[in-house]
C-alpha cells in the first residue's frame, strides 16, 4: 500500500506541472548522461532530470552537474508513467535566446548572414533574434539542407558573408539552434523531373554508381534512377562489371515513380 499511495502523490505532484515552467531543486546525483534533482516543492525524492546536453551551452556538464549545487531548470517534459520530468538548465541560463527559439514556427522564414562553414553544417547569423553564447550563429543548416543538388563541398552552395533566407525546420534543444534548410526554398528538381514522367517511358541516362544490388542512371542533370539486378537483362551469374560500366549511356524504362520518397525505379530489361 505504501509504495502504491506514494506512487499516486507523484502523479499527483507531476500533474500539476506543464512544459515551460521552471522548476528549482538541488542536484541529488550525478552520472556522465544526466543528474537528478530533488525539486523544492517534493523532497521524498529526486523527480527532476538533467540530460547532459540540457546541462549547459557554454560549461561542461561536469561543471554545472555538482551534487549539492541548486539548479533551475526549465520543464521541457512531463512523464507521468516513469515518474520524472525533465528539465533544461540551458534554458533558464539563455532566457532570451530560449524564448525567441520557441516562438518560432516550422516553415517560418528566417533571414540572415552565413557566419561559418564547418564541416558538419553552416551557421548562419539571423537577422532577429539574439546572438549564441556558443556558436557564431542561432541559425544552422545541416549538409542534406543546403541543396537538392549533390555537391562536394559546402562552400560550392554558400560562402561566408553570404546573405541566405532559408526555411525553418525546428527547435534544437540540445544546441540552442535554429535548425534551417535552404533547399526548402527551391523547387524540387525531382518532383518538377517526374511531373512530365509516367509508368512506362523511355528514357536515355548515363551509369553513374554500381552497387550491390543494381545501377544508378543519371537520367535528367541530378537526377538519378536505380536499374535493379533483376531488371538488367543481364546473363544469370554474370558479375555486374563485365555487364556494364561506370560512363556507360543506357536506354531505360520507367516502372515506378515513388514522389514521396524521391525514387525512381527504372528497367534496362524491358527496354
Amino acid at each position: 500500500m505504501g509504495d502504491a499511495s506514494a506512487g499516486q502523490d507523484v502523479r499527483r505532484f507531476l500533474a500539476e506541472i506543464r512544459v515551460g515552467d521552471v522548476c528549482r531543486g538541488r542536484v541529488a546525483s550525478v552520472s556522465p548522461s544526466e543528474m537528478s534533482v530533488l525539486l523544492d516543492d517534493f523532497t521524498d525524492r529526486p523527480l527532476g532530470t538533467v540530460g547532459s546536453l540540457d546541462g549547459s551551452w557554454r560549461r561542461r556538464f561536469s561543471d554545472v552537474a555538482v551534487v549539492g549545487q541548486r539548479v533551475a531548470g526549465e520543464v521541457t517534459a512531463v512523464d507521468l508513467d516513469a515518474g520524472r520530468v525533465r528539465l533544461s538548465m540551458a534554458a533558464t541560463e539563455n532566457r532570451e535566446l530560449w524564448a525567441f527559439l520557441k516562438r518560432l514556427r516550422q516553415g517560418e522564414l528566417l533571414s540572415g548572414t552565413v557566419a561559418a562553414i564547418e564541416r558538419f553544417g553552416v551557421f548562419v547569423a539571423l537577422d532577429e533574434g539574439p546572438e549564441h553564447p556558443v556558436y557564431p550563429g542561432v541559425g544552422f543548416i545541416t549538409y542534406p539542407e543546403l541543396s537538392w543538388r549533390h555537391f562536394d563541398a559546402a562552400s560550392d552552395v554558400v560562402e561566408v558573408g553570404q546573405r541566405v533566407s532559408c526555411e525553418f525546420l525546428q527547435f534544437d534543444t540540445w544546441n540552442g539552434e535554429a535548425r534551417l534548410s535552404l533547399r526548402a526554398m527551391q523547387p524540387d528538381p525531382f518532383l518538377v523531373f517526374t511531373d512530365g514522367i509516367v509508368v512506362g517511358q523511355r528514357l536515355s541516362g548515363r551509369v553513374t554508381k554500381l552497387v550491390p544490388f543494381g545501377v544508378f542512371v543519371e537520367v535528367a542533370d541530378g537526377i538519378e534512377g536505380l536499374v535493379h539486378l533483376s531488371e538488367l537483362n543481364s546473363a544469370p551469374g554474370a558479375a555486374l562489371k563485365d555487364v556494364v560500366q561506370v560512363g556507360d549511356r543506357l536506354t531505360v524504362v520507367v516502372t515506378d515513380v515513388d514522389r514521396e520518397r524521391r525514387r525512381l525505379s527504372l528497367s534496362r530489361r524491358q527496354a
